[in-house]
């Protein structure tokens, strides 16, 4: 007889991170676990606090909601979790990962035997200028040729001196920038500032204003001579049809997917079919999840083939993740067959 349970696990930063909502310092997630005879599969639920839709007070309730209800057909309890898109990921993945031989193996690949790796970009996180340089220094060591830095919370002049550094050493051939605003931009200030940047040849800025301003995000993405993604603005848009108007509406030149943030792989896959339509490119971001939910997005990542690096460098984040096989090596995660998953700090 098939059950389920769930499990809180606050996972720990090595070091705080700085974002221009704040500075992280932990992060709650839940594992949702089946047990079917002596078949079990596990799936990660994640919360990104003041970000995800889903951060409600009623969150561990729907959670128990879910395992009563365990015994409804997996699209009767997806539809039903339809503001909850982290549940949906992590229901849709514990059902994987429960009819799996190997409980791990959820999409079989190349990646997840092993065979290939998935190109990432290395993450820079804010903080004060010392900081930020130290960290680029250590991602261009490590091999990777894409980097990512996140910008708004230190002046922006210093991180322009910060991006300057990097092209004097690096052309754009050698190595990628991209640069992530998260919303804080002003919409009075944000051409000006797209403008600014674009001279310094970068690959994109993801969200350089707030989510939920659609015509001044079309107005940017029109204007602008540095492309534009969008990240947080797909969070909370949950129907086909409002997808497909605030693509149509705002003509981004990429859009980020995070599955924890927009129902899954199949919230995923949805986004992913109407930007092919269109003509929008794509790529896939982890959102602080534990290895559980990274190994989840990066063997689905794997699968959409998807030649531009990807997100999915934030397992190493935390003191105290689960032990797994995925290794970042020479600016790829891959599936190492040296190394083996143990859940042994978890409670299950």
């Amino acid at each position: 007889m098939l059950k389920a349970t769930y499990h809180k696990h606050i996972l720990n930063f090595k070091t705080p991170s700085g974002t221009s909502r704040g500075i992280l310092k932990t992060k709650e997630t839940w594992f949702l676990v089946l047990k079917d005879g002596d078949n079990w599969g596990i799936g990660e639920c994640g919360v990104l606090r003041g970000l995800s839709v889903d951060d409600r007070p009623n969150y561990e309730a729907k959670l128990q909601w879910v395992c009563e209800n365990i015994s409804l057909e997996n699209q009767q309890l997806y539809a039903a979790l339809t503001k909850f898109p982290s549940i949906q990921f992590g229901i849709e993945t514990a059902f994987m990962s429960l009819i799996s031989e190997d409980p791990f193996q959820l999409f079989s690949s190349e990646f997840s035997l092993g065979e290939k790796g998935i190109p990432i970009n290395g993450l820079v996180w804010m903080g004060d200028k010392t900081y930020m340089k130290k960290q680029i220094a250590k991602k261009l060591q490590q091999g990777f040729s894409c980097i990512k830095m996140k910008i708004g919370a230190i002046d922006f002049s210093s991180e322009i001196d910060l991006l300057k550094s990097i092209r004097r050493e690096f052309a754009p051939s050698e190595i990628e920038l991209r640069v992530d605003a998260n919303g804080a931009f002003a919409p009075s200030e944000a051409l000006e500032k797209l403008k600014i940047l674009s001279e310094l040849e970068l690959h994109s800025i993801e969200q350089p204003i707030k989510q939920g301003q659609w015509l001044e995000m079309a107005r940017l993405c029109e204007m602008t001579p540095l492309p534009i993604a969008l990240d947080e603005e797909l969070i909370g848009v949950f129907s086909s049809e409002e997808k497909k108007e605030l693509l149509k509406s705002i003509k981004p030149e990429y859009i980020i997917l995070k599955p924890s943030l927009i129902g899954g792989c199949i919230g995923s896959d949805s986004w992913i079919d109407l930007a092919n339509k269109m003509d929008i490119k794509w790529w896939v971001t982890s959102a602080l999840e534990s290895n559980v939910g990274l190994n989840a997005i990066s063997q689905y990542t794997f699968t959409k083939n998807s030649k531009l690096p990807q997100g999915l460098g934030t397992g190493s984040l935390f003191s105290n993740n689960i032990s797994s096989p995925l290794e970042i090596v020479k600016g790829s995660i891959i599936y190492s067959q040296n190394r083996n998953w143990d859940l042994s700090i978890l409670t299950l």
